[in-house]
This record gives structure tokens, sequence and C-alpha cells, in this order.
């Protein structure tokens, strides 16, 4: 392994749950425009819940993977400010993507609803039936979708900013066809 770029294991991990957030949010999009009665709901809904539970079953390996294998050194190392805004904002991703899946889920069931896994089976209600927590949570996940996109805005700028303005390296750390300059 380069000593520059994450272990391959976290570099699977980051692309799949890249790919599995995105996804989520394009569909949550998706329904939120859709009426309530559109016969296609059910299934986005699925598609959406279920992406969210992968992103929840995913995101343990991930930690985990991350405090004990670690992260590579920069080089050239960060400034102190960008240090501070890398490590809030990554801080701020992992803890929402545990937030925004327990968010929804807890929604979900709490409103009477399943938390299906893409047709194969559907989570247990561990919250039970509650239409005032089922509200609480839906507007907690709604307000995070906000907060979530926001963040993976600026991750994105941050991406663009050292790849192309800063020429850094940064992004082949987690580049999976390159090795880190």
């Amino acid at each position: 392994m380069n000593p520059r770029s994450f272990a391959p294991s976290l570099r699977a991990l980051h692309w799949a749950m890249a790919a599995i957030i995105f996804l989520a949010i394009a569909i949550g999009v998706r329904v939120a425009y859709l009426p309530h009665d559109a016969p296609e709901r059910g299934l986005w809904m699925m598609v959406h819940k279920s992406l969210g539970m992968a992103a929840l079953v995913l995101v343990v390996p991930q930690v985990v993977d991350r405090l004990f294998v670690g992260a590579p050194a920069y080089a050239p190392p960060l400034s102190r400010p960008v240090s501070i805004a890398s490590h809030a904002a990554h801080g701020l991703l992992y803890l929402l993507m545990i937030v925004m899946p327990v968010s929804g889920y807890v929604h979900s069931v709490a409103g009477g609803h399943e938390a299906p896994f893409f047709g194969l089976f559907a989570w247990p209600n561990l919250v039970g039936q509650d239409k005032a927590l089922a509200g609480r949570t839906g507007d907690v996940h709604d307000a995070l979708a906000w907060v979530i996109g926001a963040v993976l805005a600026l991750h994105l700028a941050a991406v663009v900013w050292h790849r192309f303005i800063k020429r850094d390296g940064v992004m082949a750390r987690m580049w999976p066809s390159r090795t880190a300059a």
C-alpha cells in the first residue's frame, strides 16, 4: 500500500458510501416531488429507505477501519485552519451518515411503515408506532437532508480546490485508480 493513500478497504467503502448517499439524496428529492398517491412512490421509497439502511450498515466498518487503520499523512501537511476544517467536515459527515438513516428509520417505523431492505426483508420495528415521534424525526430527517447536502457540496468544493487549485495530491489519497503523488 502506498503510504500516502488510504487503505484499499477505506477507499472502497468511501466510494460505495458516496454512491449510496448521492443516490439516496437524488431519490429522496424525487419522492418529495411525487404526489402521495403516485403508483411509483412506494418503489422509490423502498429504494430510498434501503439505501439509507445500507449506509448505516456500511458506516460501521468504515468508522472501525478509519479508527484502526487510520489516514495517511498529508504531503505536504495541511495548514492548521485547513486541517481543522477538514477534521470538522469529516466528523460531521460521519455523524450525518449515522443520524440521517437512524432518523429516517425512526420516522418510518414510528409512522407505522416498514423499513424494507431492497424487498429482501424488513428491519424490525425497535421503536413502536408513535405518530408524534414520527413527525419529529421526519422534521429532523428533512432538515438534515439540507445539512448533508451543504456539507457534501463543501466536500466536493474542497476536492476541486485541492485537485485543480492547490494541486497538492490530496484527492489522489482516495482515488482508486491512481497512487498518491
